[in-house]
Order: structure tokens, then C-alpha cells, then sequence
């Protein structure tokens, strides 16, 4: 018990600020810098994409049409998520109060940080849109798939906040507390260098992973369609975002409505909670949910395309059972066709032999068989008659 007390003992009380945000890669001209927070921003997208690509195929969506989507809304989401951090911090790049004293040649350098998640959602869904219709599927149908994905890339993406020792929060006594360096430009001025600080990203990290967990139970549950998913998604974040972005002390716009001023993003977060619960109440309107297809109107696949993958074996199987049974009986196929014909037609250098195995059966029928076509050819000769017919 001594031992586990002391070794309890030794254990920092406090979260380490990180000794490695990345690595170079020499080139000739140089070297290229791979930062740790891109690199926890591409984690966060492949672990999506995953999950995503497994509720998508159970939708019974085209092959491929993950990615034929995803091709247009991951370039754009990024596009948008580093528009909206620039307008919601505008200091770094335009100066205080849009003065002209910033620099704008900050804003492509993304490994900096600084990827405002609302900006992301609105021009990723635009590009979800665009693939979405060139796929022939439903924009909502995608949403509801990738709400969970989304989530929990956002929660593996937060790590890379940790490695570019940013976005923390105020100072705080917490055993959790983090470590900044006092090196570091983002370490606030005028403070202690042991001050410890709110782990903002470890915070929204947690509360994202947990809300990975309850949509997926709670579409198990409901089975979600229309998009309600994506507007439940909607309102779990923003929740958890305006308490945790409440604790921050990065500078940001500071947005002043009701006689309340604070930051742009709390401003965000609850309008667009507002506007995620009228949507979602109003589109689950009309009692239990009907089945919904993926599919836009006029891309359904149809009947034969949707049976053909499991008929194609059972075909393939009658093909090769035909092909057997036609090769087995081609030489009494071709037999029968020769003795039925009339005797100016045949081929008088062939003359066929019954087999013995067949036995007075098999001579049986082919006697009845020459005597029918006899019978026949009598009764085209002129002047026969019906009775002759029946006589002979």
C-alpha cells in the first residue's frame, strides 16, 4: 500500500505541455515541415471516414459514392473551417479593428492552427451537395451517416490544439491542469511561468467522444432520417461548445447582444442550437418515420440491377449445367433430327445404329417413329386418302 501511495505521489498532478509538434523531411531545396497538428487533423478525417463509410454501406447506397462525395466536401470544409477562424480572430491578419497592421500572409498557413468548425460544416455540406448530386443520393441521407463520423473526427482533431499549445483555457488549480510553455508566444502575458490552465481541448476531446457514443444509440433506437441525425449532432455540440469556449482566454471577436458581450463562436453556438432544435422538431412531424430512400428521385437502381448480383451465380450455375446436359445428349439429339427426316433428305452415306444398352424400348420408339413419318409422307402424296392414312 506504501508502494502505490508513493508512486500515486510521483505521478504529476497537471497535463505536460508537448516537446514534439512535428518533424522535417530533407529535401534538396530544403526541408518540409510535418506538423503534428496536421497530422492529427488527417487522423481525425480517416477515422470519419471510417465510421461513416460503415453506416453508409448499411444504407444500401451506390459503391463508391463515399468518396466521390467526400472528394468535394473535405477540401472545401477546410477551405471553410480557416475562413470562419480568420473572421472570428481577424487581430493576427487585419490588425485591431480591421487597422491594416495584420498580416494576410498568415492566413494559407493552416499548421499554425485556426479551423473554425462552423465554417467547415457550412461550405463542407456544400461540397457534400455536390457530390452528393453527382452521386444521385440524398444530401440528408449522407448527413445522417456521417453525424457520428464527424463528431468523433472533430474529437481526434482537437489533440492537435494540444501540440501547438493553444486554445487553452484560464488559469485554473485543477489537478488536470495544463502546462504551458513560458517560451511558448501563446503563454499569456504578465502570468506565472508554473500557472496551469483548463485543457479545453482534452474538455470538448471527451465531450465529443461521448456524443459519438449516444447518436449511434440513439439512431439504433429511432432510426433517424431526414437529416435529424445531423441537426441532433448539431445540438449535442453546440452545447458542450458553449461552456468550454466560455472557459477560453485566446483572443477572439467579441460579440455584444441583449447587453451581453462575449466571444463570436458562444454567439454561434447558440443560434445555431436554436436553429438545430426547430429543425429537428419540425422534421420529425408526422409520427413514426417511413422508410426513407438514399436515393434522389429518378436514381433509384432498378429491379434487374438490384436482383442481378444474386442471380448472376444461379445463372452461371444453369449456364454450366445446359451446357453439360446439351453436350450429353448431342449425339441423340442429332440422331433423332437424322432418322426424322424424309429419305431424299438424309445423308445416305450415314446410317445411324441403335445402341444395344438401349434395349426393345429404345428400337420400339424408333420404329413407331419411322412409321409416323411414312404415314405422313403418304398422306402429302396425291390422291391418298384419310383411310389409306389410318389403314397404313
Amino acid at each position: 500500500m506504501h508502494n502505490v501511495l508513493h508512486a500515486a505521489a510521483m505521478v504529476p498532478m497537471s497535463i505536460p505541455s508537448p516537446s514534439w509538434s512535428g518533424f522535417d523531411i530533407p529535401l534538396p531545396w530544403g526541408t518540409l515541415r510535418i506538423h503534428a497538428y496536421a497530422l492529427c487533423i488527417l487522423a481525425g478525417i480517416i477515422v470519419g471516414l471510417w465510421l461513416t463509410s460503415v453506416r453508409w454501406k448499411r444504407r444500401g447506397t451506390p459503391e463508391g459514392s463515399l468518396w466521390d462525395i467526400a472528394i468535394w466536401a473535405i477540401p472545401l470544409g477546410i477551405i471553410g473551417g480557416r475562413l470562419y477562424h480568420v473572421f472570428s480572430s481577424p487581430d493576427a491578419y487585419f490588425g485591431p479593428g480591421f487597422d491594416g497592421t495584420g498580416d494576410l500572409s498568415l492566413i494559407p498557413q493552416i499548421q499554425r492552427g485556426g479551423l473554425g468548425i462552423w465554417g467547415a460544416v457550412l461550405l463542407g455540406a456544400v461540397g457534400a451537395w455536390i457530390g452528393c448530386r453527382r452521386a444521385g443520393v440524398k444530401l440528408t441521407a449522407f448527413l445522417d451517416a456521417a453525424a457520428p463520423g464527424l463528431l468523433l473526427a472533430q474529437a481526434i482533431g482537437r489533440w492537435g490544439n494540444w501540440f501547438n499549445q493553444e486554445l487553452f483555457g484560464a488559469p485554473t488549480t485543477l489537478p488536470w491542469g495544463l502546462q504551458i510553455d513560458p517560451a511558448n508566444a501563446n503563454f499569456p502575458a504578465g502570468m506565472a511561468a508554473d500557472t496551469l490552465f483548463h485543457p479545453t481541448f482534452l474538455y470538448e476531446f471527451l465531450w465529443n467522444l461521448a456524443g459519438v457514443g449516444i447518436l449511434l444509440l440513439l439512431d439504433r433506437r429511432f432510426n433517424f432520417r431526414k437529416g435529424r441525425l445531423f441537426w441532433l449532432y448539431a445540438m449535442y455540440y453546440t452545447v458542450g461548445r458553449v461552456w468550454i469556449e466560455a472557459l477560453r482566454i485566446d483572443d477572439a471577436e467579441q460579440i455584444s447582444l441583449f447587453g451581453i458581450t462575449t466571444r463570436l463562436n458562444v454567439w454561434t453556438s447558440i443560434f445555431v442550437f436554436l436553429a438545430a432544435l426547430v429543425i429537428f422538431l419540425l422534421l420529425g412531424r408526422g409520427g413514426r418515420p417511413v422508410p426513407d430512400s438514399p436515393y434522389l428521385p429518378g436514381k433509384e437502381p432498378s429491379p434487374e440491377a438490384t436482383s442481378e448480383a444474386s442471380s448472376r451465380s444461379a445463372g452461371d450455375a444453369s449456364t454450366v449445367t445446359s451446357v453439360t446436359s446439351h453436350d450429353a445428349d448431342r449425339s441423340v439429339s442429332d440422331s433423332g433430327s437424322r432418322d426424322n427426316l424424309p429419305d431424299n433428305q438424309s445423308d445416305p452415306g450415314h446410317v445411324d445404329q441403335p445402341q444395344e444398352a438401349a434395349g426393345d424400348s429404345g428400337r420400339g420408339t424408333q420404329a413407331t417413329t419411322e412409321s409416323e413419318s411414312a404415314g405422313t409422307a403418304a398422306r402429302k402424296a396425291p390422291g391418298s386418302s384419310p383411310e389409306g392414312d389410318v389403314t397404313k
